[in-house]
């Protein structure tokens, strides 16, 4: 279950993550709840959201090329000393009572930017610290990791927000990359040649996108991702109505299905540990996005708490399993010359999904109903789940050979 963890470099890795993301997931909150307290506005807390997650769509597959051509480890050293000085500036003004909207705006574009050159890197970088054999168990220990963290940071932030105000909080946020960086730092790697292309970076782009679209299974994986978060933004735009008309509950009920989806997600990550043989990912992912469609099925035609939290928990169960099966096919799959682009083409392909399924979700619901809407997304995700079960076969054999290699 831990076998990762033999690997130094994993462990520094994981160890500086812990930290940080408690930190990062704490920011999350307290920019939410700066920003509402001091507009009242639901468009400008949309917007502030907005302007954080459109740099990276944007720049995420520059991003990739970047970790492709250039040192991960030195990248994602400046990304996060770039990270860590805006949340001191973010802390810096909220403790001295100067902030305002626009500034969270514009360090909200900054953190978007940084992480569209992060994200790839990081997830490319992940391949690097451990062997292929044990790839899959530290993508499923990392996504344990991150369910752990955004459940315990929001409960820190809270608590402080309430007592001291969220000032402190972006200060905590600043002093936990220093663990990162620290990490970072410490890591030792095989030196290794960096790449040289004769191409420019959007031919060199074009080429990654066309090779990912015709290789099918890396299609496949990028497909199965782009489904699972669309419908998943269908049930976060659409939670709300449930907790409040369905359940006939309030703030404290949508918390709970909240928490429940993400519970289900760390017993995904925790069962995924577990898993030794790489080779059979193909059937878990193609399991995953049925087993999440089934869930949300049976979660639209819940009335009952009790049943919409377990449903809810097994779809959390559902999703986790395709995304972490994916990100271990994607970097068992592709060469470590354009790992950064493919993984780039991954992040932007599951980041854009979910906010494109909270648009159509809201809009469809308000044509069918929120129920009618989350039934329809989530019968989309079985009838996908029929269809990429064909392919596990081919999974199974190309794993074998990369693993053997």
């Amino acid at each position: 279950m831990l076998i990762a963890f033999d690997s130094r470099n994993f462990r520094l890795f994981y160890i500086g993550q812990a930290i940080s993301l408690i930190g990062t997931s704490m920011t999350q909150v307290a920019t939410s709840w700066l920003v509402y307290r001091l507009t009242d506005s639901a468009w400008l807390l949309g917007l502030v959201g907005f302007a954080s997650q459109i740099p990276t769509l944007i720049l995420i597959p520059l991003g990739g090329i970047v970790a492709d051509r250039w040192n991960r480890q030195q990248i994602l050293l400046v990304a996060q000393i770039l990270g860590m000085l805006r949340s001191l500036a973010l802390g810096w003004l909220a403790l001295s009572g100067s902030i305002n909207v626009w500034q969270i705006t514009f360090l909200g574009v900054l953190l978007g930017t940084i992480n569209a050159f992060d994200i790839p890197t990081r997830q490319a970088f992940v391949p690097e610290t451990v062997g292929k054999e044990n790839l899959g168990n530290a993508f499923a220990l990392y996504s344990s990791l991150v369910s752990v963290t955004t459940m315990i940071g929001p409960a820190i932030a809270g608590i402080l927000i309430g007592v001291l105000g969220a000032g402190l909080c972006f200060v905590i946020d600043s002093i936990s990359y220093i663990a990162v960086i620290i990490a970072l730092l410490a890591i030792r790697l095989a030196p290794k040649k960096a790449m040289v292309s004769k191409r420019k970076p959007l031919e060199e782009l074009k080429a990654s996108f066309k090779y990912a679209i015709g290789f099918l299974p890396i299609r496949t994986v990028l497909i199965g991702s782009f489904l699972v978060c669309f419908v998943w933004g269908f049930y976060l735009a659409l939670g709300p109505i449930f907790a409040q008309e369905t359940l006939q509950g309030g703030s404290n009920t949508f918390g709970f299905l909240m928490t429940a989806s993400s519970l289900g997600t760390l017993v995904g990550g925790i069962y995924l540990s577990k898993q030794k043989n790489v080779s059979e990912l193909g059937k878990v992912l193609a399991f995953g996005i049925g087993f999440m469609g089934l869930s949300l099925i049976i979660f639209a035609l819940s009335r009952v708490l009790w049943l919409s939290l377990l449903s809810l928990l097994a779809a959390g169960f559902g999703f986790i399993l395709q995304i972490i099966t994916g990100r271990t096919l994607l970097q068992l799959l592709v060469t470590d010359e354009n790992r950064g682009q493919i993984t780039g083409l991954y992040v932007m392909t599951s980041t854009g999904a979910v906010p494109i399924g909270n648009l159509i979700g809201g809009a469809l619901a308000s044509y069918i109903g929120a129920a009618n809407s989350v039934i329809l997304a989530a019968s989309v995700c079985v009838v996908g789940s029929f269809l990429f079960m064909q392919q596990v076969s081919s999974f199974r054999d190309l794993v074998r050979q990369k693993v053997h290699n």
